[in-house]
């Protein structure tokens, strides 16, 4: 079993763990450490055991904080679930009926008199401009 040595609040510990966890007692140790140090900042120097029962207390709530939103969060995600099946089982909304105006025969045969008329003016006009 591996001895590892961890440094909170400015105090050494060796430490035992399982062989591989090494790295994650290193960790917490570290969060341990952050809240330890905050600590002794704010306090001075603090017996050993109430520095890491404070410093444990303030990582506790910190994780209670943290569950709470996570909670939080599963309960939205359940809602936000079961408000999507809700939309996928409702049935499709009915079409809409989209109308598109169709210009009558007659205006288009007009608008077609009228455009041959100003060509056929268009011709005359170059043709006494040229002559």
């Amino acid at each position: 079993m591996p001895e590892v040595e961890i440094n909170i609040g400015g105090r050494s510990f060796e430490v035992a763990c399982q062989e591989g966890e090494e790295h994650y007692l290193q960790a917490a140790a570290a969060l341990l450490d952050k809240e330890a140090s905050a600590l002794t900042s704010q306090i001075g120097r603090l017996p050993e055991a109430r520095m890491l029962l404070m410093a444990g207390l303030m990582l506790a709530d910190k994780t209670a904080g943290v569950e709470d939103r996570l909670r939080d969060l599963k309960h939205k995600m359940a809602d936000m679930e079961s408000e999507l099946d809700r939309l996928k089982s409702a049935p499709a909304p009915d079409p809409e009926r989209i109308e598109v105006p169709v210009v009558p025969e007659s205006v288009t045969e007009s608008l077609a008199e009228l455009a041959a008329r100003a060509e056929s003016l268009a011709a005359e006009v170059e043709e006494k401009i040229a002559g």
